[in-house]
Formats: C-alpha cells, structure tokens, sequence
C-alpha cells in the first residue's frame, strides 16, 4: 500500500468516523472502499481503449482465412453442448 495523507471538512470527517465506527472498520478503509467504487465506475479512456484493442490486433492466430466474415458460425459451433 501507498501512504497518502488527505485533508477532510468536518462535514466530510463526522459521517466517515460514524460509518467507521458502526461497521468497526478504520476510516482508510472506508474511504478505500468508496475509491474502489468511484474507479470503478470512472468512464475509461477512449484512447487508452484504442491502444488497447490495436496490442491484440495480429496477436492471435486461429487457423482459419474466413473469421472476419465467418466469426458467428465459428462461435455457434464452438459454444455447442
């Protein structure tokens, strides 16, 4: 873990020590819970998501020449009990 030090209003503080205390968990434990949900929640990076999706362009191989036209009778075949 990373050591970091934030400044909370009162308004902030009072709320956090009460949850705290009711569910007997540290106040950077509730606030990490509630950092886990924000990122969570956070929109990705549309550039981020391109660059990501290019590294498996060429990446893989599947033995076959007619995927990109072919892709959902392949997958139906594949997923069959």
């Amino acid at each position: 873990m990373v050591r970091t030090q934030i400044q909370l209003t009162d308004e902030q503080a009072s709320p956090l020590k009460e949850i705290a205390h009711e569910n007997n968990e540290s106040i950077a434990a509730i606030i990490r819970k509630a950092l886990d949900q924000f990122l969570m929640r956070r929109r990705p990076n549309r550039r981020d998501l391109y660059r990501q999706a290019l590294g498996a362009v060429g990446k893989y191989t599947a033995g076959a020449g007619d995927i990109a036209i072919e892709h959902d009778r392949y997958l139906d075949k594949a997923l069959r009990p």
